[in-house]
């Protein structure tokens, strides 16, 4: 199962790379034909290839995003199936922007693919003091939840 997050963390980054130039292709590239998509800009899921291509190509060549990080990786193999969540927080052009992310992947023949991606908006992480003068850090969403609704809407197609 190791090998499996890694491959799945792997077709991630270089979709984010991609993303990152301003290129929404390495998203589409790994995408299954019946994706669907969430994020807080759109009105409705989108449904199918079709409609995440349309909407990706709104962004082609607009996105510049200088540096990123990523935080709290969490890949969990299911069979065919896998759940990746994480923070993403991203300097470029559009300033600094803070979200969560999860997207369900599926094998489909020796490949994996999107079939459900979730993107929230997500607080600045923010130092808050605790008794005895130590600090937390704290996300204000909750990205367990989300991975949680996935997992159980996905069991259920």
């Amino acid at each position: 199962m190791a090998d499996i997050a890694e491959l799945i963390l792997q077709l991630e980054r270089a979709a984010l790379d991609r993303w990152g130039k301003g290129d929404p292709g390495g998203f589409l590239e790994i995408s299954a034909p019946e994706v669907s998509y969430f994020d807080p800009f759109q009105e409705r899921r989108i449904d199918g290839i079709a409609g995440l291509a349309a909407l990706y190509d709104q962004f082609r060549g607009k996105v510049k995003i200088d540096s990123d990080e990523i935080i709290g990786l969490r890949v969990q193999v299911i069979g065919d199936a896998a759940v990746l969540s994480f923070q993403f927080i991203s300097h470029g052009s559009e300033g600094a922007m803070h979200w969560n992310c999860t997207e369900v992947y599926r094998r489909m023949n020796d490949d994996w693919r999107i079939v459900h991606t979730h993107w929230s908006f997500a607080e600045e992480r923010k130092e808050i003091p605790v008794q005895g003068g130590a600090s937390a850090c704290v996300a204000g969403a909750y990205v367990g939840v989300a991975q949680a609704l996935v997992l159980a809407a996905f069991t259920l197609v």
